[in-house]
């Protein structure tokens, strides 16, 4: 089994960086929904996947896959592992899982906040705008 090696600077290995800015980089990581689908099915997996496993779940052309890859690994939020001609992913930390899943619980709960603020607004008298008072001032 061999890990393969970052070819790009770690961004999160700057001790002198701020936590907050360490904390964006993480979330540029996660900024594509490409990205978000491939940590779902990884999270989702029993086992590492390979290549064209991810190819097959994601339904994603292979080299957009390996774009995308790219950038998971170079955030640490995925390990890949080369065997024999295969490359197998895992995610990089169980807390990704983790996290994806707060994401999708306060997701859920904004839109359910939404969902009753539009509700509460269905009783309310419509209101006039003063393009439409000025039109009828007008037509009288």
């Amino acid at each position: 089994m061999e890990s393969l090696s970052q070819e790009l600077p770690d961004p999160f290995t700057d001790a002198n960086r701020p936590l907050y800015e360490v904390k964006a980089n993480l979330f540029k990581g996660l900024a594509h929904p490409v990205r978000v689908r491939v940590l779902e099915v990884l999270a989702h997996a029993e086992t590492d996947l390979s290549v064209s496993d991810l190819l097959t779940d994601t339904g994603l052309e292979a080299s957009h896959l390996s774009q995308h890859l790219s950038v998971l690994r170079r955030h640490n939020l995925v390990l890949a592992e080369r065997r024999g001609s295969l490359v197998f992913y895992r995610l990089a930390y169980p807390q990704v899982a983790d996290l994806l899943a707060v994401a999708r619980q306060l997701l859920v709960e904004v839109l359910e906040t939404t969902q009753q603020n539009l509700i509460n607004t269905v009783g309310l008298r419509p209101l006039v705008s003063t393009d439409a008072a000025s039109r009828a001032a007008v037509t009288r």
